[in-house]
């Protein structure tokens, strides 16, 4: 990957809409190299999707939780399991397993208290955990999905 595939990466991350001319012009060229550059660069899994971004607070989501998970149970068969149920929970939005004192963490979100409360019934339902703990965002200073592209080496 080469700058200019960078370019248009950081292009593409800011305005996915743009046509294919007008990506190529922000990085210098024309429209069948670009074109092709982003199909390798899409065919390669560097650009997994494009989307549209939605604000949350606008359609009803405005709460946000972190929730940090602990289990007893460490094997590969419940890891397997939890990630199945997780993964069709549509109120979690990011799902990492963490190193450290806490298993998984979560980050959901929902339309109110109430909301995260079905959830967290939902959640606590489906395998056993050894704790759970919820942290309620207060205010998104910082919200970006945009990666800090680095330069070419």
């Amino acid at each position: 990957m080469d700058a200019i595939d960078r370019k248009i990466l950081a292009v593409v991350q800011e305005d996915a809409s743009l046509s294919v001319a007008e990506i190529g012009q922000r990085v210098g060229l024309s429209s069948t190299p670009c074109w092709k550059r982003m199909q390798r660069l899409e065919a390669d899994g560097v650009i997994l999707r494009r989307v549209a971004l939605i604000d949350a607070d606008k359609i009803g989501l405005g709460v946000t939780v972190f929730v940090s998970i602990e289990t007893g149970d460490h094997s590969h068969e419940w890891l397997t399991r939890f990630a199945k149920i997780v993964e069709a929970m549509p109120e979690v939005m990011e799902f990492y397993r963490m190193a450290g004192d806490v298993d998984y963490m979560l980050r959901v979100v929902v339309t109110d208290i109430q909301g995260y409360d079905a959830f967290y019934k939902r959640l606590i339902a489906t395998v056993p955990l050894k704790n759970v703990t919820s942290r309620f965002a207060m205010e998104k200073i910082k919200s970006t999905t945009a990666l800090p592209i680095p330069p070419a080496a």
